[in-house]
């Protein structure tokens, strides 16, 4: 059931009241809806502050036909509900609609619901805003029920201000907390130790820092990432910074948490020893990245007094903890290539599951963020913490009402899981990405307002990227393709000319409308998409402006390679062109294998424990000197497949390795049980001329002979270790002798 009004009555008498007035009605001018002086034939609002209430952020909404109550015990709880109101809300034509009756109490289900916005140079939007700015956002936050803002101050006690701050990190951190505080939004700090500070230093520079800072109700301590104390020191340091704190803020809780530095291999044990000795200074422990356990070894191991906060990054999307489709790290390399670690990335139905997984653990959470590239992500977020069963569709419903009001809700709604959708599998079988990219352009002709509306340009420049990488694939598959025919003729000189043919106008057109869109959102929000022009940390921070034109198809290589053919005699140009063409060819009775190309579904069992994805593809050394196959590394201390379909003969495994230093490293390979090298990393024999004519540098190949004797009826059990320092693979090929 819909309820329509056409104007709106506002009644309220304290001074808190008055406050949550002031903002609401701010929010009613943006949306063009009237503030009438006379209460008839008005939707009557009332403010009541009421101190009954459990807690700050619980809040009564008491609808009915012609007045609707906002009721709370803080100006949080007021926020929170008018906002609820207005994420049911449609604002069109001079009318506001209630899409549903909002009765009720809402009391959280999460203690803590934050996000970290820290004001210092690496991520790509914050260090750009003034305070103002700043305080809209706590405000946008807060209408999808956020009570917590986690600020930074100077990494390692020293500023490292750049050509967009505004003001120094220290000084901004005082007066953002004093901005949070005025509407009752707890302050958090996540505050790491440095590495050259002696502990006496440590306590000094802290005390006099956290006596500054108006309002601090928690402070984080990573154990690393960064800081690289051991286990018992980190807590004794803990433990005296929190000391310290409670000297100015005797309320204030102190989460470390158990980000284990990489040095340390037994980092993890000892601190839960720590832990166990129960130190009544320490209120809580934080699950974040690089965590020395998972979230359910991590709650089994913790004493049972510690409650636990988690810190999700749901703000990175490759080379992080929760990588683009994290239960299988399957982002297709095309679009980690182009769009790389921070590119805007909503997220909703993966990031559901995320907190499905993980939130029964916690009280709570404080979200790794750089930016608002991942803004939908927090605002989904949010509201799941406040209650876990919140509808998804609902949850982004709301985003659309309360931020693109006017708009068509269901087609923008659609549009934004389009977007999720768009990152699914190989863009070629994707049918989304060109149905979402349309999708938008007819938004942005239709609602011409939203041109200016930073939130949207996000999404359509989202759009069009993705858009941009599909048709490029295209393209140049077709030239690769036309390519080909000429070098099995041996004419390079044809092949060279097809591969370089440009790229048609409807390309480039779509191409400087996303460079456009890049300098549009950086005036409009701040937001860096580039480092030459808007000063983002690096290219991997978010820069999509530097990455979008990284190779996705073997064009480039292709290219290379054959600069690298025309060097050689007619002969060996023959032989080297076969070799080119058939790089990743082989029988049906043979098997070749890439991470990127074939995913880590293809090897017919889950890998063991927690692996990472050393991907080189949006990196600079992805400029043509690598094939599309070595793109993904895959970095584990076990490597596995289950294969078949072999036949009664000696087969040689030839692995494609990323290399580095073989000191104190003991590697084994078994096949079905049986022992196929066990050695220093690489062992086996060496092929210098393919490593030269079809690897990078700093690859290398490794051939191992796998008799007869160890298949099993044609099939072959893999299993490829090193406990020390990992192993780093992208292909491998299983060839007969």
């Amino acid at each position: 059931m819909q309820f329509q009004f056409e104007n709106i009555y506002i009644i309220a008498e304290n001074n808190i009241e008055l406050k949550a007035v002031e903002y609401f009605k701010a929010e009613l001018k943006k949306r063009n809806a009237t503030i009438s002086q006379d209460r008839t034939d008005a939707l009557n609002v009332i403010f009541k502050q009421d101190d009954t209430f459990l807690n700050n952020d619980c809040y009564n909404i008491i609808f009915s036909n012609n007045s609707i109550q906002f009721s709370a015990k803080t100006i949080r709880g007021l926020i929170f509900s008018y906002s609820h109101f207005l994420r049911k809300c449609e604002f069109k034509d001079g009318k506001i609609i209630l899409t549903k009756d909002i009765s009720g109490t809402y009391t959280p289900e999460k203690k803590i619901r934050g996000h970290q916005i820290g004001y210092r140079t690496t991520p790509n939007t914050y260090d750009a805003w003034d305070y103002e700015q700043y305080f809209q956002y706590y405000l946008d936050m807060m209408a999808f029920t956020t009570n917590t803002c986690e600020h930074i101050p100077y990494e390692k006690g020293v500023s490292k201000r750049n050509c967009l701050m505004k003001y120094d990190e220290e000084e901004f951190l005082i007066e953002a907390s004093r901005l949070a505080d005025t509407v009752d939004m707890d302050v958090s700090l996540w505050h790491p130790n440095s590495d050259d500070e002696t502990l006496e230093e440590a306590v000094t520079k802290r005390r006099e820092l956290y006596k500054k800072v108006p309002r601090i109700d928690y402070l984080f301590i990573p154990g690393g990432d960064p800081g690289e104390y051991y286990a018992d020191e980190f807590i004794e340091r803990t433990k005296a910074i929190s000391n310290a704190l409670k000297e100015s803020h005797k309320n204030a809780l102190v989460y470390p948490s158990a980000q284990a530095p990489h040095k340390y291999h037994d980092w993890g044990d000892a601190l839960i020893k720590e832990l166990e000795k129960e130190p009544e200074e320490i209120d809580g422990l934080i699950m974040g990245p690089n965590h020395a356990f998972p979230m359910h070894e991590l709650r089994a191991k913790t004493p049972q007094k510690y409650p636990m906060r988690f810190y999700p990054d749901i703000t990175h999307n490759l080379r992080c903890e929760y990588p683009v489709h994290f239960l299988n790290d399957d982002w297709h390399y095309a679009f980690a290539s182009t769009l790389s670690r921070e590119s805007v990335n909503p997220r909703p139905v993966e990031f559901s599951t995320l907190h499905r997984l993980y939130s029964h653990y916690t009280i709570g959470s404080v979200s790794y963020s750089e930016g608002v590239h991942d803004d939908l992500n927090k605002m989904v977020w949010s509201l799941l913490e406040f209650d876990s069963d919140y509808p998804l569709r609902e949850a982004v419903e709301d985003y659309v009402r309360f931020f693109f009001y006017g708009a068509d809700t269901e087609k923008l709604t659609d549009c934004i899981f389009g977007l999720e959708k768009n990152w699914d599998g190989n863009p070629l079988n994707n049918p989304s990405i060109n149905t979402t990219y349309k999708s938008f352009c007819e938004l942005k002709r239709d609602y011409p307002a939203l041109s200016g509306n930073w939130r949207f340009l996000l999404l359509y420049f989202r759009a069009c990227c993705d858009e941009l990488v599909l048709d490029r694939i295209k393209f140049e598959n077709a030239l690769i393709e036309e390519a080909k025919c000429y070098l099995k003729k041996s004419d390079i000189k044809k092949a060279k000319e097809i591969l370089n043919t440009d790229f048609p106008e409807w390309y480039k057109d779509l191409h400087n409308e996303i460079f456009d869109l890049g300098e549009k959102l950086f005036n409009l929000i701040g937001i860096q998409l580039d480092v030459e022009h808007y000063h983002t940390d690096g290219w991997e921070r978010g820069a999509t402006l530097d990455t979008i034109d990284r190779p996705i198809t073997d064009r480039l290589w292709l290219l290379n390679r054959l600069s690298y053919c025309e060097n050689l005699t007619e002969n060996e140009q023959n032989g080297f062109i076969t070799r080119l063409l058939n790089r990743n060819k082989v029988a049906p009775d043979e098997y070749y294998y890439s991470v990127a190309l074939h995913e880590l579904v293809a090897l017919g069992v889950k890998q063991d424990g927690e692996f990472y994805m050393n991907f080189q593809g949006d990196r600079p050394v992805n400029n043509g000197s690598l094939p599309m196959s070595m793109l993904k590394v895959y970095d584990h201390f076990s490597f596995r497949a289950k294969l078949g379909g072999f036949s009664d003969c000696d087969y040689a495994l030839t692995v494609i390795y990323k290399d580095h230093s073989t000191e104190n490293t003991h590697q084994k390979i078994t096949a079905n049980g049986f022992t196929v090298y066990e050695g220093v990393s690489f062992g086996g024999e060496r092929n210098p001329q393919f490593d030269k004519e079809m690897l990078s540098e700093g690859f290398l190949s490794a051939t191992y002979k796998i008799p007869k004797e160890f298949f099993i009826n044609g099939t072959l059990d893999l299993l490829i270790t090193e406990e020390t320092k990992g192993i780093e693979i992208c292909e491998f090929f299983i060839k007969k002798l």
